[in-house]
This record gives structure tokens, sequence and C-alpha cells, in this order.
């Protein structure tokens, strides 16, 4: 049979449109960090769909900017804040600036290709701090405020599968990714008792505007019928969203502590015969190492 001819998944419905009722986020606060571009937008942006209101975090004025009077056509409030995760003062602040947010979404994560040998320990601190340590500083003032105030909350957390499988060519990111999935899992038992929902989400390859090159690269080699992934197409920035909203709806009460991948099994596909194995310097047109 010609693999042409495959169907593949479906394509989902268009944006704009919901599984949720409208107004399901009437009256709620949601806040995404790195919400100025790319999914972080696309999943503040399905919540504002649903009725939120806003407050995006990025570190870039100008991504916030315009998300900013983008999300803001969609008929929500949206609040924007410069923010760098790592610095615990300035979430402080921010937090004090609006009122106490009902969703979290820790978005904001940095990577890039390199291999574990050419690796500064000043880029592993860079990495690890922003995806890992501006998680949980970000996750630490939502739950304590929460706490305080006695109220509930829900937050998601942006994983990728090579916290399962590692990720050769991201040493600094596989580690951070699996420090954030057992982070979910801990405070899903921690504070599932005082009302606070704690779950992640995986992304697939999403085409959007503020990809890596890396994950720009590899778009280059695809096309609409990607026969590089089993549903025989890439995902939508809006899919990410939709699994988003759910998750922090009231019709996922008694979801926490679980890990949604929207990647349409490609973190799970192997091969019959083991393809052959090549360096990840040679997988990054480095060579060889000199010390």
């Amino acid at each position: 049979m010609d693999d042409t001819l495959l169907p593949g998944l479906p394509v989902p419905p268009p944006l704009g449109a919901s599984a949720l009722p409208p107004g399901t986020y009437d009256g709620s606060l949601v806040l995404v960090t790195g919400g100025g571009t790319g999914l972080g937008k696309a999943i503040a942006a399905e919540f504002a769909r649903l009725g939120a209101d806003l407050v995006i975090l990025s570190r870039g004025a100008e991504h916030l900017r315009c998300a900013q009077e983008e999300l803001e056509n969609l008929g929500t409030r949206v609040t924007t804040a410069v923010c760098d995760v790592r610095d615990p003062e300035r979430i402080a602040e921010v937090f004090d600036a609006c009122a106490l947010p009902d969703v979290l979404v820790n978005n904001a994560a940095a990577n890039f290709p390199v291999p574990t040998e050419d690796m500064s320990p000043n880029a592993w601190r860079t990495i690890v701090d922003i995806t890992l340590t501006g998680t949980f500083l970000m996750t630490r003032e939502f739950g304590r405020r929460h706490l305080a105030a006695g109220t509930p909350g829900s937050i998601i957390d942006v994983g990728a599968s090579y916290a399962w499988t590692g990720g050769p060519g991201f040493a600094h990111s596989a580690a951070a990714k699996a420090g954030v999935r057992n982070l979910v899992r801990t405070l899903a038992v921690e504070w599932g008792p005082y009302g606070i929902q704690v779950n992640a989400l995986v992304p697939g390859l999403m085409p959007h505007e503020d990809m890596t090159e890396d994950i720009r690269g590899r778009l280059d080699l695809a096309d609409a019928h990607d026969t590089r992934q089993p549903a025989l197409r890439v995902g939508a920035p809006r899919e990410l969203g939709w699994a988003a909203t759910f998750l922090a709806s009231p019709y996922a009460r008694f979801i926490t502590g679980h890990t949604l991948v929207v990647d349409g099994a490609n973190w799970q596909r192997r091969e019959l015969v083991s393809p052959r194995v090549v360096p990840v310097r040679d997988q990054l047109g480095r060579g060889p190492f000199a010390g």
C-alpha cells in the first residue's frame, strides 16, 4: 500500500471552536508565563475564548505588546508584565499587582541543542534555572497564596517527552523537564487536600512563530502529509490550548498529577529494526571533540 494514501489522524476543528461550553471561564483569571508568543500565546487564547481574563508574562516587552493587542481582540481583559521567572522578588511583585489567578500555566522555558561535552556550566545553569527553577518559583508563589486564602486553584506545567526518554543533544533541558514532571506528581499529592490541581501538558511538533532553530529545521523537512509523524501531520497550537482548558476546567476536577501528551503518539514511535546510530555531534554538524 502506498503510504501517501494513508489518511493519518483527522485535522482538528477550526480555530475558535471549543469542546467546552461558552463562558466556562467567565470570572476566572489565568496567568500564563511565556505567554507573549508561540504555544504560550495559543494556550492563553483558548482560555480567553472561554471567558477568562489573562495575565501574560514574558521577558520581552515587545512580545507582550503584540500579544496583548491580539488577545484583547478576543474580547478579554489582558494584563501584561515583564518578568524573569528566575527572580522570586519580581514574581511576588507580579502577584501583588493583580487578583489571585485561578489558573497558572507554566510555559516559560529555554532550550538549545548542544553536545553535553561542549556545554558550559553557565549554559546548564541558565536552562535549568529558567525551565525548572522558574517553574518552581512561579508554582510556589501561586500555591502559597492559595493556601493562605483557602481557595482552590489549578496549575498546568508545559513539559517535554524527553523527560521520560532522555534527550540526546538536550541534556540540560531534558534534566530540567524531568524535574518538572516530578514536581507535578509531588505537588499533586501535597496540595490536593487543599483543592489545588497540578497537571502537565507535553506538546508535539506544533508550528508557531517562536520556534527554536532546531525545530524550524525539522519543519523544513516536513509537509502537510508528514510521514515522519504517526499522525501523518504536525499538530496545531490550538490543540494544546484545548487540552489546557480541559485540564483546568470544572470537568477535570478529579484529574491531578497527570501528564497529558498531545503529540499524535510521536514520542512512542519505535522502529522494528533499529536505525543506524548517528552521534549527536554529527547530527549537529560539529567536528571531533578537541577538548
